[in-house]
């Protein structure tokens, strides 16, 4: 896969791949904010922001009509690390997504009232999704569990509601001002157009556009090593009960990472993975469970977690997933398993890829890493992965000194 890289001189990252099969191009401009580089007592702006980013720039009042003006289609995402934003386009009209892009990082016109209004749709998504909805606050619970720390404490939501109501047109435009850069950018374009051309266009609408940022480097706390077991207990109107377990692991640029990509994987990747045979079909312990990581930049968190069938309690659901994990820990995982994980894993990351727009975000992502590698390499990464690296990653992470543990359970009395 032939990658062009170039960087403007005000900083912002160019990412390219041509791709002759379409006749579409696929625009992502990342930001490197996230909930991470929010104030622990001004949280849920990065999620605000995506939010306001759509409400007009200095010179176009309504980014979307334009979109589809020119045949496209776009869309954005926020995580605790980075907002993603992306639009794809037919090739003869790609320069409008230069055009739009380039405004908005340029200059928001944003108003009292469209502040308010965002304000009120992200408060209800709050509401909607983590207050009044059954295991929505999950991520609210655990995080301030796992870390003490650092900005991963809280969900990219936000901590709380009140946080976006109490937030300013100055608080905003502030953050705006500090994270919207073009050195704090990474501009990847994929699709039916040449790597001149894609020179040419951001030359012409982002290069006019200034630093703003300082050059001091922004430091975030390092989250100190877990000394031992954290537990905590709720109490729901739910229809059935939760255990959630959390392990922090490596980070996104550490070969750890992609181990415990490849751990989920065994445990509760398809039907034949360990925890959905033994677990939900043999013993019948759980209704459903899942294992999963937190892709993050800074060290992150494994997690297992799955609803109780009825009669078991959250002790016994717990003790079963550590004697799993101890298996894990103590037995090479045969040939014929981890070859089945690779191969998914390889499979899917190839499918993936084969969309222009998943790797123009990918691509993009992989900058923000800093990973001096192309996609293919990623995908050797997994490949390369063999049962000792598993034992060793799995000993490391399994840990109950290690492990943070929510009992979501019922509110004596409901749905019984």
């Amino acid at each position: 896969m032939n990658i062009n890289r170039h960087v403007l001189a005000n900083g912002l990252r160019i990412i390219h791949q041509e791709d002759t099969t379409t006749q579409m191009v696929a625009v992502n401009l990342l930001y490197n904010v996230g909930a991470r580089n929010e104030d622990p007592q001004h949280t849920g702006y990065a999620h605000l922001m995506e939010h306001l980013m759509f409400e007009g720039s200095v010179n176009i009042p309504d980014y979307d009509a334009h979109v589809q003006f020119a045949g496209g289609e776009n869309n954005a995402w926020t995580n605790n690390d980075l907002t993603n934003y992306y639009i794809t386009l037919p090739k003869s009209n790609i320069e409008t997504a230069f055009w739009l892009e380039s405004d908005r990082m340029l200059g928001l016109a944003l108003t009292e009232q469209s502040v308010e209004v965002q304000k009120g749709v992200v408060i209800e998504e709050f509401k909607q999704r983590h207050l009044n909805r059954p295991y929505g606050d999950i991520q609210h619970l655990i995080r301030p569990m796992a870390y003490k720390v650092h900005p991963y404490r809280w969900p990219t939501i936000g901590i709380c509601p009140e946080h976006i109501e109490q937030a300013t047109l100055n608080d905003i435009m502030d953050f705006y001002n500090r994270h919207y850069t073009p050195d704090n950018a990474i501009l990847s374009v994929v699709g039916n157009i040449g790597f001149d051309e894609v020179l040419a266009l951001s030359e012409k609408w982002f290069g006019p556009i200034l630093k703003k940022r300082d050059e001091v480097t922004e430091e975030r706390a390092t989250e100190p090593a877990q000394s031992r077991i954290r537990r905590k207990t709720v109490y729901r109107d739910i229809p059935s009960e939760m255990l959630v377990m959390a392990f922090h692991m490596a980070n996104r640029r550490d070969i750890g990472y992609h181990v415990c990509d490849l751990i989920t994987d065994i445990l509760a990747a398809g039907q034949s993975s360990r925890l959905i045979q033994h677990l939900v079909h043999q013993t019948k312990i759980f209704t459903a469970i899942d294992a999963y990581i937190q892709g993050s930049l800074d060290n992150g968190l494994l997690y297992i977690m799955g609803r109780l069938a009825e009669g078991i309690t959250c002790e016994m659901a717990e003790e079963a997933i550590w004697e799993e994990l101890s298996v894990l820990k103590c037995t090479s995982i045969p040939d014929e398993e981890l070859s089945k994980v690779r191969n998914r894993s390889e499979s899917e990351r190839t499918f993936n890829n084969i969309n222009y727009l998943n790797r123009a975000i990918n691509l993009a992502q992989m900058e923000l890493i800093g990973q001096d590698s192309n996609l293919n390499e990623e995908l050797a990464r997994y490949c390369s992965i063999t049962s000792h690296d598993v034992r060793q990653v799995a000993n490391k992470v399994f840990l109950k000194r290690n492990c943070s543990v929510l009992y979501y359970k019922k509110t004596p009395g409901e749905y019984s």
